[in-house]
């Protein structure tokens, strides 16, 4: 079916048989082998089924035997089995904070002592800005690494800026970082935060939540459980529940001195310690502000501590009369304006166009970029701003690229200089940043999936896929500042760029639903403005593709034909089929089931025609999922057999399988439709094959951490309907609900439920069955999906009528076909309507789909 979410299969567990696995194991894969070949030799029949009925055996030996060797969830345990550590550096020259850190740990001490029904620790630093908050929890994080082996998360929320980090941007982060996927839209912060209690249940994290803004940002980031801590860092107190809160002071002078001499020097602290206390008097003893002038004078021997405190002195009567922002401190203006003052020309421009990107840190090429030098030229400038204590290394990404930021007060500092800088030359700057993020972005997206940007795509490496979405996950933020950058400054051209990619990367790696669907409306109000009527056209495709993902289908729909009108007008074809395809799939995903045909057809004729065999293909497995929705499975296996062909030809291993995982449906299918035929031997054979065709699909799946389509693997081995495997069948759907829970796929979780309710009804427990199918007809409902809550209520009908029930099946028949008619959906009518004739035999005839009203019916 369209639409669906899910994945492969479980194996039971013998607790006296271990030693048997690898044996069994190495038996089931000669066996898979064996028949695989024998499958295409010219052999008798009867030979033929004979080896598929013992590999059939062997493989249920290997699966009796090993299913217990796996732990519960292996999915789930694999796909976060290394820990995250997204901790930044430690301050080389952290001075002090002896009281600070050992109440830290007293605190945290405690609470590994305490009951494992406690609440989560949260720990609130507070204090003005500069004081070192963030270098105490920063150093204190490092200490404690060891006490959280599921690894140590971090954001910083921005909170001193004008627009800090919403919560449900970093819940989105860390969540990826855990190894969810996120392969469907997770919905709003209320549903990503039952996802993120779901992801933190039984772990021990350390989260760290640097620079908040107020409680309502950080609230929804404190996880449930016991084991976990978070390490929080504000300007005022937030007054959270279950929360330590500490207020951080100045340094005393005592330790503002020895932070300058760490930094400067200790012989010229002491060969006249009076200055140095007047430097550290001037700084008002804010740690920020002594970094800063200890940075200027450990780069500058030939200065004597007399000589930088005069020139603290004096910079401090100039700045007297400059009010950059009422939030940031005097103290600290006079130490930036010094070390601002010492730095070079070309430094001093960095700093100031730096305080022009409004990302929240950016990797070393930006510098280059920005001064229009080398990237190793612009990195050295980067780092000589780090030795003047004017920039700060925000820690290493996903890629293993360094990545650099301002602190909020230097920002501020540097951003009213840069007002005064001539435009055009800071314009060019910018968008030499732009035009570098797009041609990066750009790649990402043609390694991740070339035959979204070019008629039959360049085949990209497994390595280049996954490295993709490294890239993606490290530069989101700042990927999507620079789109709202350009745009801003009415660059359409470069919007237009930066949008594109961004989609494209979002829909290979169905990621980020929110942020993709804001960009893509980016992109066509940036196409609108161009007035690039092509361009328009893609931005309409990529709208309609995440508006249908998130179950939005009017939107989609209607996207998709505007951008069908215009590639038409505009005599681009081949992306009139990709429009034509999206339509189909819409008009699927909606139960239109004729309508939609007709625009698949139309879409593998023009890819056909453009010789693009991927889309052919790609759009063939579609025609071919909604053959099998109309029970019309062997035209469904020619249509799969083809397109297998096609992705195995080029090597296109995740399309191949997709194909294969629909392939073990359709032989799923005729193997039950051989079963009530009474052909056994026949279904046996099929009921096989399919076991096999899922498990490949699933095997590779796994391979690529492909974890959501290894699920809908799973769940399709749980509807194949072998009549000697319920239980196991039954367990499949089972696991395949908990993984589905795990990646917050509220859609798939509701679909699973059906799977769930047919399987339960196969094996005869009907009042079990009701309630799954039940459940799926109320989470359809919510979800809006009524398509799919009619199927769920044939489902039920038709289980109540195969345990003898008519009684009972004829209620949520009639209401099935109520639905049907109201969609105008006719296959699902007539189905229907012959269970209803079933259900009442005596009573007269209901109404065919004739009889509805002309509004419903298909055109």
């Amino acid at each position: 079916m369209t639409g669906d979410r899910l994945p492969g299969k479980p194996r039971r567990r013998r607790g006296g048989l271990r030693w048997a696995a690898p044996a069994s194991a190495g038996l089931a894969a000669a066996a898979a082998s064996v028949l695989a070949a024998s499958l295409e030799w010219e052999i008798p029949p009867a030979a033929k089924i004979g080896v598929t009925l013992a590999a059939a055996v062997l493989v249920g030996l290997t699966t009796w035997v090993t299913m217990t060797t796996r732990p519960k969830r292996p999915e789930l345990a694999e796909a976060a089995s290394r820990a995250p550590d997204q901790w930044p550096p430690a301050p080389e020259h952290f001075t002090g904070r002896a009281e600070a850190l050992a109440e830290l740990r007293e605190v945290f001490a405690a609470r590994r002592k305490s009951s494992d029904l406690a609440p989560p620790l949260v720990v609130s630093v507070y204090g003005r800005g500069g004081v070192g908050k963030s270098a105490l929890t920063t150093r204190f994080g490092q200490e404690v690494a060891g006490w959280f082996r599921d690894g140590r998360l971090y954001a910083d929320l921005r909170g001193g800026v004008d627009a800090p980090v919403r919560p449900e941007e970093v819940l989105i982060g860390f969540l990826r970082a855990l190894g969810v996927r996120l392969a469907t839209d997770p919905g709003g912060l209320d549903d990503l935060r039952k996802l993120w209690l779901t992801w933190t249940k039984g772990r021990r994290i350390l989260i760290g939540l640097d620079n908040a803004h107020d409680a309502a940002q950080v609230e929804p980031l404190i996880p449930a459980e016991p084991g976990c801590a978070v390490l929080v860092t504000s300007r005022a107190p937030l007054f959270l529940n279950s929360t330590h809160d500490t207020r951080l002071g100045v340094f005393s002078e005592a330790h503002g001195v020895e932070l300058l001499a760490r930094l400067a020097g200790g012989a010229r602290v002491v060969d006249d310690l009076d200055s140095a206390r007047e430097v550290v008097r001037m700084c008002d003893y804010l740690p920020l502000a002594i970094n800063i002038c200890g940075g200027r004078l450990a780069t500058r021997e030939q200065w004597t501590m007399r000589e930088m405190a005069g020139r603290l002195a004096d910079t401090r009567r100039r700045l007297d009369q400059l009010e950059l922002a009422p939030t940031v401190d005097r103290s600290v203006r006079a130490s930036v304006q010094l070390s601002y003052d010492d730095c070079t020309g070309m430094q001093r421009r960095l700093l100031r166009l730096l305080s022009s990107l409004p990302a929240p840190d950016v990797p070393g090429w930006v510098a280059g970029e920005l001064l229009d030098i080398s990237g190793l030229d612009g990195a050295d400038q980067l780092e000589a701003l780090i030795d003047a204590q004017l920039a700060e290394c925000s820690g290493t990404d996903q890629t293993g690229a360094m990545r650099y930021r301002l602190h909020d007060l230097v920002r501020v500092f540097a951003a009213e200089l840069a007002g005064h800088d001539e435009e055009e030359r800071r314009t060019s700057a910018v968008e030499r940043v732009l035009y570098g993020y797009r041609r990066r972005a750009e790649e990402a997206a043609q390694n991740r999936w070339p035959q979204d940007w070019s008629r039959g795509g360049r085949r990209s490496s497994a390595d280049g896929q996954l490295t993709a979405g490294d890239w993606l996950n490290a530069e989101r933020l700042s990927l999507i500042a620079m789109v709202h950058l350009a745009e801003q400054l009415r660059l359409w051209e470069l919007t237009l760029g930066l949008a594109r990619a961004f989609c494209s990367l979002c829909h290979s790696l169905r990621a980020y639903w929110s942020d993709w669907a804001a960009v893509a409306g980016i992109g066509c109000q940036a196409a609108e403005q161009a007035g690039d009527r092509r361009s328009l056209g893609i931005a309409l495709l990529d709208s309609a593709a995440v508006h249908g993902g998130m179950g939005l289908r009017d939107r989609a729909l209607k996207a998709a034909e505007r951008a069908l009108e215009i590639f038409t007008e505009l005599g681009e074809s081949w992306w009139a089929a990709r429009a034509m395809r999206t339509i189909g799939m819409t008009l699927f995903s909606e139960g239109h089931l004729d309508r939609a045909q007709d625009y698949l057809i139309g879409a593998i004729t023009a890819f056909k025609g453009e010789d693009d065999l991927w889309w052919m293909a790609r759009t063939q497995r579609n025609l071919a999922e909604m053959r099998m929705a109309e029970r019309r499975p062997e035209e469904a296996r020619d249509l799969l057999e083809g397109a297998l062909e096609i992705f195995k030809r080029e090597g296109n291993r995740y399309s191949e399988a997709q194909t294969l995982r629909v392939y073990g449906e359709v032989l799923a299918a005729q193997a039950r439709g051989e079963h009530r035929a009474g052909d056994h031997r026949l279904a046996a054979n099929l009921f096989t094959r399919a076991g096999f065709s899922l498990d490949r699909a699933s095997e590779m799946f796994k391979q690529r951490g492909e974890l959501w389509e290894e699920a809908r693997c799973l769940r399709a081995a749980g509807e194949v309907g072998d009549p000697d495997n319920g239980l196991r069948e039954l367990d499949y759907v089972r696991r395949a609900e908990g993984i589905l829970v795990a990646l917050g796929d509220s859609w798939g979780v509701a679909r699973n439920a059906v799977s769930a309710g047919r399987a339960l009804a196969r094996l005869g427990r009907i009042e079990e069955s009701e309630q799954e199918l039940r459940r799926a007809v109320r989470e359809f409902e919510e979800l809006d999906d009524r398509w799919w809550m009619a199927m769920s209520l044939r489902y039920l009908g038709e289980a109540h009528l195969e345990a003898g029930g008519p009684a009972a099946a004829a209620a949520p028949l009639r209401q099935a076909r109520d639905i049907y008619r109201s969609l105008g959906n006719e296959a699902g009518m007539r189905r229907t309507l012959e269970l209803l004739r079933r259900a009442t035999p005596d009573a007269r005839a209901p109404p065919s789909l004739e009889a509805a009203p002309p509004q419903a019916r298909l055109r």
